[in-house]
C-alpha cells in the first residue's frame, strides 16, 4: 500500500474541517492547526495544534509546512469576532478581511517555502457574489462560471476573490517553482431543510424573506460527502494545469443541484468529480411542502423566478 499523504489541514477546529475529519483522519497523515483547539460546542478536537498563521513573523509556524503534501486552508479571522460577536457595518469591515487575505499569503509563502507541492484554498462563493446578486436572481443571467471576473459588493467577497488572485503568482513559477493551487467556491455545505426557512417568510416571494433564501439554497446546497469527495479529489489528482501549463484552479463546491446557478464545469473536467447528491432529491418534501404543492405561497421556480 503507497504511503499516505501529508496533508496540512488549518482552521481544523471549524465547521468545515468537521465535515472532512471523519474520513480524512483514516485516508491521510494529517497534521492539524488552528487558533483554539476546541469547537463551535466547546468540545476540544484532538491532535489540534494551536498556532497564529495570521502572525506576520512565518518563521513561528514554519515548522508546521515541513514535509507536508497538501494544504488545505479552512482558517478564517470571523469579523464578528473581531469586533466583540457583533458584526460590524460591511463599510467597515475591510481591517478584519485583509487580515484574512495576509494570512491566506503566509499560508501561500510558508508552502512555497517548505516545498508542499499543492495548495487548496476555501474561497467562497461570495467571490464573485455580485453576479448573484445583480444578474442571477433577476434573471438577467443563468450561470456563473469560474472563468469570469471574481466581483463582489462586499469586502468579504472582495477578500475571497483576492485568495484566488493571490495564488496565482506562486502557481505562475515566476518565483522559481509552481506551487499548484486549487481554488474551491465554497457554496452551502449545511443542512437546507425547509423548516430553516419558513418562519422566516413572509409568505411571499421578497428579498431576503426566508422561502426565497430556501430556494436559493437549494442552488447553493453541498452535502457531505460532495465536500468530502470535491476536496479529495482536490488532494489527488495528479494534474490540474491550465492549458497555458499553470497549475491553478478555481471550482465551485456545490452539489450536483437541480436549480444550480454555479458551473461545475471545471470541477469536472479538471478534477473528476461527480456529485452524488441533488438537493432537488434530497429535500424533494419540502420542496413539495412549501414551494409547488397546493398550499404553497410563492412559485416553485429558481429564486426572483
Amino acid at each position: 500500500m503507497p504511503d499516505k499523504q501529508t496533508v496540512l489541514l488549518t482552521g481544523a477546529a471549524g465547521y468545515v474541517a468537521s465535515q472532512l475529519l471523519p474520513e480524512f483522519r483514516d485516508r491521510y497523515d494529517l497534521r492539524l492547526v488552528d487558533v483554539i483547539d476546541r469547537n463551535r460546542d466547546g468540545n476540544a478536537v484532538p491532535d489540534v495544534i494551536v498556532a497564529d498563521l495570521a502572525n506576520p513573523d512565518r518563521a513561528r509556524y514554519a515548522e508546521l509546512f515541513d514535509g507536508v503534501d497538501a494544504v488545505i486552508h479552512l482558517g478564517y479571522k470571523s469579523s464578528a469576532r473581531a469586533n466583540g460577536g457583533e458584526a460590524p457595518r460591511q463599510i467597515d469591515r475591510f481591517d478584519i478581511e485583509f487580515s484574512n487575505v495576509q494570512m491566506a499569503n503566509n499560508v501561500y509563502r510558508s508552502a512555497y517555502d517548505a516545498g508542499v507541492s499543492r495548495v487548496i484554498m476555501a474561497s467562497s462563493n461570495h467571490a464573485a457574489d455580485w453576479y448573484e446578486r445583480a444578474l442571477i436572481h433577476n434573471r438577467r443571467m443563468e450561470i456563473v462560471s469560474p472563468d469570469m471576473v471574481p466581483v463582489s459588493d462586499n469586502f468579504y467577497g472582495w477578500a475571497k476573490a483576492a485568495y484566488e488572485l493571490l495564488g496565482y503568482p506562486y502557481a505562475s513559477g515566476a518565483f522559481g517553482r509552481k506551487l499548484e493551487v486549487v481554488q474551491i467556491r465554497i457554496g452551502a455545505p449545511r443542512d437546507v431543510s425547509g423548516s430553516r426557512y419558513e418562519n422566516a417568510s413572509s409568505g411571499t416571494e421578497t428579498r431576503g424573506s426566508g422561502l426565497m433564501e430556501f430556494k436559493r439554497d437549494l442552488g447553493a446546497h453541498l452535502s457531505e460527502r460532495d465536500l468530502r469527495q470535491l476536496v479529495r479529489r482536490s488532494i489527488e489528482t495528479p494534474d490540474i494545469e491550465n492549458e497555458h501549463g499553470v497549475p491553478w484552479l478555481v471550482v465551485y463546491g456545490i452539489s450536483g443541484n437541480t436549480r444550480a446557478f454555479w458551473s461545475l464545469e471545471s470541477a469536472r473536467r479538471v478534477l473528476g468529480y461527480e456529485p452524488e447528491d441533488d438537493s432537488e432529491v434530497k429535500y424533494a418534501d419540502d420542496i413539495r411542502r412549501l414551494l409547488t404543492g397546493g398550499d404553497a405561497s410563492i412559485g416553485g421556480g429558481r429564486v426572483g423566478g
